[in-house]
């Protein structure tokens, strides 16, 4: 396989595995909201108060956070860009890099000039 298609490869196999592991963070949501109510309301573990739900909406919001982050971020920010990014810097710093060298060119070329000047 070449490295390209390597690379590929192993791009498709993690986007896979986020989207699995979010597949199963919401079953295990699911069914840990239930077993929570079960607990609250069947098993009557302080049933006047409603702690499932302070315990469900945490548990949502971490959910929300997950699936934001595979679906909307990933989606956005992947190794395109993340490559695109590296090839803006590389190109910034090897711009800075050539006006510093013209800029010590002809800081060299002006101390020439003055030295000859000064010597005659």
């Amino acid at each position: 396989m070449e490295p390209n298609q390597q690379e590929l490869y192993e791009y498709a196999r993690k986007r896979v595995k986020q989207k699995k592991r979010v597949y199963f963070h919401f079953i295990l949501f699911f069914v840990g909201s239930i077993f929570l109510y079960v607990i609250n309301k069947w098993l009557n573990v302080q049933p006047e108060k409603d702690w499932y739900l302070w315990a469900i909406t945490a548990w949502a919001f971490l959910f929300v956070m997950h699936f934001i982050k595979v679906f909307v971020t990933e989606s956005f920010i992947n190794k395109k860009w993340e490559q695109e990014q590296i090839d803006k810097l590389v190109a910034r710093q090897e711009r800075k890099i050539s006006q510093l060298e013209k800029k010590l060119e002809n800081d060299n070329q002006n101390s020439q000039t003055e030295n000859t000047t000064s010597i005659e």
